[in-house]
């Protein structure tokens, strides 16, 4: 957006042929730099989810459009509308309302008549459309009136500049101002695919999003000089090859129809070239379409359920994402609605690739964590490292691509602040608290919570909160703490670690031996318990002579060679078995093949109101818990979908397991009462929450702009409210309860008074 606002402030103080030598040098430095993903991005073919394919069983879809940006163009018109009807090709033609020309109604109408489609090309052509949301707000109004004056369906903006969330103000049945890859605008971040996507917006409305998919004539004979159409013959074969949308854009003020080329044109031939390659070679299979057509089957063959948006969202996590379940359930999430997602973690060993995809998902390994950390002072070096790396790398991918939303995990919380540069340019950030971080500091390394340090770092936790657009709180306990001391409860939402059935789908329990296998998957620290259950365990071993306790850790940290020693002190070393982490999708046959699960959390300590994702995935496998009883555990859960002990006692621990160990009877029960309860509060009973939060921060709410309807499927044009958001249940309470972000229920066009709390509902509602 900067790189566009100095151009057009400098054009028209500098020389063409400057101008064009500038050009020329920036695109061959870029062609160098994004050789991996142009003239063909390989991750664009990708078919979205739930796609249809095209009418009639067509290959492809072949799109035509031209943007018109002088008098010049104006004067070709209809030399190019003879010339694409003599070779059986209709186009649509994007007009400037407030250019250097007037657009006369009867070659509007003249194109209409022809089966040719008229659409609108911004407002001026002067590149300063987004420069304010106040701005973009009254030219917003303007742009509506041209529209429907024209009986538009669609917008190009000028320069190809794209605020796709800003849009929703426009009454359009689509926009075609992105492409799936394009290095050489002065805005470059490419959407990524070649097919259409949903840009959704509110109270269920949106707007479908053609992306060309061929570099445009002026960048590949002016500024690539390239003399002849070789790239876009490769490019539509590969479309043609995955089925996209081959979707090219031209401009008649470049064409040259006769006589001698002047500077900035070339022969129409090229043109007529193209039409013809298309024509002769892909006859009878492919779709030749207007715009309009694309976006209405687009609309009309995919529920709405079922779209795929390109929103583009990147996250930060000082955590290994293969092993951490909340990180990898949002990211995998969005990308199988077919979102752009880029994740910063760590890696969790050495000599991993430092980038490498993962059900869709980019991952970026910037640094290598040990756990052997005794010294704040060392965990605190680590976490600066990390927030300078990620820092570093997201700055350079938000160049490339120009995030929607930055979703940062803490630990720790002033990562968020690695995230300055996009906030710049207009990203919005989520700070996501997995673990309040003054507690559990203070926990990990003893002290009293209100010594220097505890209180410096509940101030980073308030910055970091005033730093970013919305706080997502892990549990309802936490977000009460959270609101109290650092966030508005406006801004703030409550998911905690609901399992991801997709990922934990029962599976067939393959272990055929005789033991009895006690399962704890997680971190050693010492509000885990893990001692406490080691010591539960010693009594088990005494009554059941086939039970293990296996321990899924970082196995060659100090903490595990602390509790090693323990076990072999207690005369149980054979039986207690530290087995390495794992990436979690291979998690859940692990714990099929379990007997019992433990969470043996201390109540005297951060665990107390901690809550832990374990329990869950054990209840999706069908596997009984034994649970500490902690107060945040008390507050989800009730006897007979876990077994309670109390926290903190191993003998009371030992009783719980042996309970569960002599009785088929408890042992069915509690694996019966878990599943049930995984079925109402899994991920896919909650992931809608998460991908409203992501698209309303996405998008902008224009409450002063008039006449900015949005489609309604199957009646383009019917307008809809734009102060209020889909899918919210109609009771305030209900909302609250369900965790309904704050600063989405603002957006709903109200009578209502929200309730100042829903904490007590959503206890009703997820306590079982």
């Amino acid at each position: 957006m900067l790189t566009s606002r100095a151009y057009y402030f400098l054009k028209p103080f500098t020389p063409w042929r400057l101008r064009l030598a500038l050009r020329r040098w920036r695109a061959n430095r870029r062609r160098r730099t994004f050789a991996d993903v142009w003239p063909i991005d390989p991750k664009a073919g990708r078919t979205p989810p739930g796609w249809p394919g095209w009418p009639n069983g067509k290959r492809f879809a072949l799109i035509l459009t031209h943007d018109v940006e002088g008098s010049k163009g104006l004067s070709r018109i209809e030399q190019l509308k003879d010339l694409e009807l003599k070779h059986g090709f209709r186009s649509c033609f994007n007009f400037v309302p407030e250019g250097e020309y007037q657009v006369p109604d009867a070659v509007r109408e003249t194109l209409d008549q022809a089966g040719f489609e008229v659409g609108v090309h911004g407002l001026e052509h002067d590149g300063m459309l987004y420069n304010s949301k106040s701005k973009f707000a009254s030219k917003a109004a303007r742009i509506n009136q041209y529209l429907r004056k024209w009986n538009a369906s669609g917008f190009r903006s000028p320069l190809m500049q794209h605020r796709l969330g800003w849009q929703h103000a426009l009454n359009v049945e689509y926009d075609s101002s992105t492409f799936d890859t394009d290095p050489f605008e002065p805005e470059p971040d490419g959407a990524g695919t070649i097919f259409p996507f949903w840009v959704p917006g509110p109270q269920g409305g949106g707007y479908v999003e053609l992306p060309y998919t061929l570099i445009q004539d002026f960048n590949l004979f002016g500024v690539l000089c390239e003399r002849d159409i070789d790239l876009w013959k490769r490019k539509v074969d590969w479309i043609a090859e995955h089925g996209g949308m081959v979707s090219l854009n031209t401009h008649p003020d470049y064409m040259c129809f006769e006589g001698r080329e002047k500077r900035d044109e070339y022969a129409v031939a090229r043109y007529v070239e193209f039409l013809r390659y298309v024509r002769e070679k892909y006859e009878g299979v492919y779709w030749p379409a207007l715009p309009r057509e694309v976006a209405r089957y687009y609309r009309e063959s995919v529920p709405a359920s079922s779209r795929n948006t390109r929103t583009k969202i990147c996250m930060v996590g000082y955590t290994p994402y293969e092993q951490d379940n909340r990180v990898r359930r949002y990211a995998e999430t969005l990308a199988k609605r077919g979102d752009q997602v880029d994740v910063i973690a760590l890696s969790r060993e050495p000599g991993l690739p430092s980038v490498e995809e993962i059900n869709g998902v980019t991952l970026h390994r910037v640094q290598h964590r040990k756990n052997d950390e005794r010294s704040k002072w060392t965990y605190a070096r680590r976490l600066l490292q990390f927030l300078v790396r990620s820092s570093r790398e997201l700055t350079r991918l938000h160049v490339r691509n120009r995030y929607d939303v930055i979703h940062i995990h803490n630990m720790p919380d002033f990562l968020v602040f690695g995230a300055w540069y996009p906030k710049l340019t207009g990203a919005k950030l989520i700070l996501d608290i997995h673990d309040l971080v003054p507690e559990l500091f203070a926990n990990k390394f003893p002290s009293k919570l209100k010594t220097a340090y505890v209180g410096f770092l509940k101030t980073i936790e308030q910055l970091a909160a005033g730093f970013v657009d919305h706080v997502i709180v892990s549990n309802h306990l936490w977000h009460q703490t959270v609101v109290e001391r650092s966030a508005p409860e406006r801004k703030c939402s409550v998911l905690i670690n609901h399992v991801d059935p997709e990922m934990f789908t029962r599976r067939v329990r393959t272990r055929t031996d005789d033991k009895f296998i006690i399962l704890f998957p997680g971190s050693l620290q010492w509000h885990q318990g893990v001692d406490i259950a080691i010591e539960a365990f010693c009594h088990v071993k005494e009554k059941v002579s086939n039970a293990e306790f296996h321990i899924y850790c970082n196995a060659a940290g100090t903490l595990a060679g602390d509790l090693r020693q323990l076990a072999q002190k207690l005369g149980v070393g054979d039986s207690v078995k530290f087995m390495d982490g794992i990436p979690i999708d291979q998690m859940p046959q692990v714990i099929a093949n379990a007997d019992l699960g433990i969470v043996p959390k201390r109540a005297d300590s951060f665990g107390n109101e901690a809550y832990s994702t374990k329990i869950m995935e054990f209840m999706s496998q069908g596997v009984p818990v034994v649970l500490s009883q902690t107060k945040v555990d008390d507050f989800y859960f009730k006897e007979g979908i876990v077994h309670f002990f109390r926290s903190g006692d191993n003998q009371s621990m030992a009783d719980a397991m042996l309970d569960v160990v002599g009785s088929k009877e408890l042992r069915v029960s509690l694996a019966e009462a878990g599943y049930e309860y995984v079925k109402r509060h899994g991920w896919d009973k909650k992931k809608k929450q998460y991908l409203d939060l992501i698209d309303a921060l996405s998008m902008e709410i224009f409450t002063d702009v008039q006449a900015a309807p949005q489609p309604v499927d199957g009646q383009p044009g019917i307008q809809s409210d734009l102060g209020s958001i889909s899918a919210i249940p109609a009771d305030t309470h209900t909302r609250q309860a369900e965790g309904w972000p704050r600063n989405v229920l603002k957006t709903v066009a109200t009578s209502q008074n929200p309730s100042p709390s829903g904490n007590n509902r959503a206890n009703d509602d997820l306590r079982m």
